[in-house]
């Protein structure tokens, strides 16, 4: 299988990059010669990629930076993944498309399924939503896939930044009443790569639509951190404690979900994927990111 995946240095798309898989091959394409709003330049990279499928990952991210830069973040989130699903759909090949928690309010009292309402609190979730529903308007061989709490030995990410705060603190104060699924992107690559032969193979609707695809169990910011800092002295000895404040206590121009749980059930029942433990996949990146494999940077 000959795969697309746009955004070059994005997690999702250096974790699929990295799978070495003997009968996959990705193309990752993105700046400069492709420019999420630019639909042209989309349409052209996506033709000269010759892939069977392609994988929505670019995206605008910057969560706090979107408050005050709206018009990008449409412009990234809304039109270019709108662009790159009429560029798949011209050549009449699946896309796959990564979006995210923040399309709800977080204010739901148990994990949110698929069906769900929406209801974005920020700029970016706003973006994201209208992203979704451009992918859905240019072709019906689409699946949108919401996770959340991405973290990889690539890029920025909670367990890189903890990980660093570790090399000069002792204790770090982190959000405790804010809870969602951790997710590797090593996890998310490969469900990914799962999901698309399984599309290609097999044109059933129920293969198509939105799902939900998030690391397995739960857990809040706090005691995400506390995992990653056991898994640091398991490896090297460094103790780190952490004490856990209130969102309050740790303010931030957008508003953070304070439930971003996810129920994977649909994808499990329809793809027949079921995500790993968060905390396992957490301590594999630990690791990787001591012994600076991986990718790390």
């Amino acid at each position: 299988m000959r795969l697309a995946v746009t955004g070059k240095n994005g997690q999702v798309s250096q974790a699929l990059q990295g799978l070495n898989l003997d009968d996959l091959e990705v193309v990752a394409i993105g700046r400069p010669e492709m420019d999420l709003t630019d639909a042209e330049s989309v349409r052209a990279a996506i033709d000269a990629a010759k892939a069977d499928t392609v994988v929505s990952a670019a995206a605008y991210t910057a969560v706090d930076a979107a408050e005050s830069e709206p018009d990008l973040a449409f412009a990234n989130n809304r039109d270019g993944a709108g662009a790159v699903a009429a560029a798949a759909a011209s050549l009449n090949i699946p896309v796959l498309h990564l979006s995210t928690d923040y399309v709800f309010d977080g204010t739901l009292n148990r994990a949110y399924i698929e069906s769900d309402p929406t209801g974005p609190a920020t700029i970016y979730g706003r973006s994201k939503l209208d992203g979704e529903e451009a992918v859905a308007r240019a072709t019906d061989n689409h699946a949108i896939f919401r996770t959340a709490w991405v973290y990889s030995p690539y890029g920025k990410n909670f367990v890189k930044t903890m990980l660093r705060l570790a090399e000069t603190r002792d204790s770090v104060g982190v959000v405790g009443d804010q809870f969602g699924c951790p997710t590797s992107a090593r996890d998310i690559a490969e469900a990914l790569v799962s999901a698309a032969r399984q599309m290609l193979a097999n044109s059933s609707q129920g293969l198509r639509g939105i799902f939900h695809m998030s690391g397995h169990g739960e857990t809040s910011w706090a005691d995400f951190a506390a995992e990653i800092f056991d898994a640091l002295y398991d490896e090297t000895g460094k103790r780190v404690m952490v004490t856990a404040i209130t969102t309050a206590d740790y303010p931030t121009p957008a508003k953070r979900p304070a439930n971003s749980r996810l129920d994977c059930g649909k994808l499990e029942a329809e793809f027949g994927i079921r995500m790993p433990n968060w905390q396992a996949s957490t301590r594999e990146v630990v690791r990787a990111l001591i012994s600076d494999t991986g990718g790390a940077s």
